[in-house]
């Protein structure tokens, strides 16, 4: 017979305790018997009471449940479904707070795993903090004992889909309209079959590609075209994965795109593409980038991990030569057709695996001289030792994960002969953990 496990029980609360200081990931910390507790909702320097939910050897999670003594930097989260979704993280500390946690966040890195002294900061790019996000995937979940269909992001920490009406971070063109999507999911015959939302938000089109497990019917078909009608939005459907999306029967719908007026350029992508969810904030971080690199007419210019070239495109406006090399075939089919749509006859893209050898890669094997690195989470550090081929003058990294770029600037600065000149945050996602950081290195 198969041993039954019982869950182990958690440890009752302790009573008041001190948070020292504030996690990467936007938790405040205690220590209770020798073990980090990393207590959800609250700031360094407070007094709260906490309520245990996950206890390991090593450390423990909990919840705030009271604040007796609140950081001079709390504030009164916007959205009323903050405590329970897991969307945002930080919304209960200030703006400048919350800059001010990323900014120390990338210099620690740097120290501690970069090997680094802090460099001089650029000021942190900001921009709008709430509306702001244009892309995300929203959980849908048919939920009969509530008789209705829920569409949002996850409660914190949990699988199950948080009940919320709005969304504050969501551009409002979806975000305030999460009631009335879940009353046309509602509808549908499919309503049971529909597990995610993939949101696409262009500066004129909004787009929605429905996950759908089975086919809809004719008459669901009929009515999502009715409320894109009623509510400037077009629907999609993909019924496997990203290649599968495709518009509903008989409709041709424009791509979504976005305008960078600086660079008189527009470029369009596919619902599924990845794309920067925050327009003002990419605007401002392709010109940062560009200054950084002080490009010249006569420069050939590398872009890794150039995507659907939202840096190789500007780049192509103001150097010789621009090469975007990318890793997913349809991101980089979709830069030619940006450049072919854009006039540029200056950019030229290649597709490669930028984690793995690139001996039989042609245009691997010359000289540039400015490089631009915009990498995953993951990093760069694969690629990183083809800097002694291509002996650019000026590298810029875009990071969207600082331990990473921390790694690979202790490559560059300690073992590839280059110098970290400056840094800086860009307030990519307000209210949230993640930090989007920028670096420029030199040749030494």
């Amino acid at each position: 017979m198969a041993r039954r496990y019982r869950k182990k029980p958690l440890p009752p609360s302790p009573g008041p305790v001190a948070l020292t200081s504030l996690s990467h990931d936007g938790r405040g910390v205690t220590h209770i018997d020798g073990k980090a507790v990393f207590i959800d909702q609250g700031l360094a320097g407070e007094t709260v009471k906490f309520v245990y939910t996950l206890n390991k050897r090593d450390y423990a999670e909990g919840r705030v449940t009271e604040v007796l003594t609140p950081a001079a930097d709390r504030v009164a989260p916007k959205c009323a479904h903050y405590p329970l979704c897991g969307g945002c993280s930080l919304q209960h500390l200030a703006m400048p707070a919350q800059i001010h946690h990323h900014q120390n966040m990338l210099n620690e890195q740097f120290v501690r795993l970069g090997k680094l002294e802090p460099p001089p900061l650029w000021p942190p790019l900001d921009g709008p903090h709430w509306g702001y996000r244009r892309k995300a995937r929203l959980g849908v979940k048919y939920v009969p004992a509530k008789g209705r269909v829920l569409v949002g992001f996850r409660e914190r920490g949990q699988s199950y889909l948080a009940d919320m009406s709005t969304c504050e971070v969501l551009d409002a063109r979806v975000g305030g309209k999460l009631m009335a999507l879940s009353e046309l999911f509602g509808q549908l015959s499919i309503k049971a079959k529909i597990p995610q939302l993939e949101v696409a938000i262009g500066d004129t089109e909004t787009v929605l590609a429905i996950r759908v497990l089975s086919p809809p019917t004719d008459e669901d078909c009929q009515l999502l075209s009715a409320f894109s009608r009623e509510h400037g939005m077009t629907f999609y459907l993909q019924p496997k994965g990203p290649a599968s999306i495709h518009a509903l029967p008989g409709e041709t719908p424009p791509l979504p795109s976005y305008h960078l007026p600086a660079y008189d350029l527009t470029l369009h992508y596919k619902p599924a593409m990845f794309t920067q969810v925050n327009a003002d904030i990419n605007r401002a971080m392709i010109d940062q980038a560009l200054a950084a690199l002080q490009l010249e007419t006569s420069d050939t210019v590398l872009d890794l991990f150039c995507g659907l070239g939202n840096f190789t495109l500007p780049l192509a406006r103001h150097a010789g030569h621009v090469v975007g090399v990318e890793g997913d075939t349809p991101l980089v089919d979709q830069a030619r057709a940006n450049a072919i749509a854009n006039d540029l006859d200056n950019a030229t893209f290649h597709v490669a695996d930028l984690s793995r050898n690139l001996d039989d890669q042609p245009w691997a094997q010359r000289r540039y001289d400015k490089v631009l690195l915009d990498p995953s989470r993951a990093g760069a550090s694969e690629v990183l030792p083809w800097l002694k081929t291509w002996q650019p003058r000026r590298v810029v990294y875009v990071s969207c994960n600082p331990a990473t770029l921390a790694r690979d600037a202790g490559i560059l600065v300690h073992e590839l002969g280059y110098k970290l000149v400056k840094a800086g945050i860009m307030n990519m996602f307000p209210h949230t953990a993640h930090v989007e950081s920028m670096a420029l290195f030199t040749r030494r």
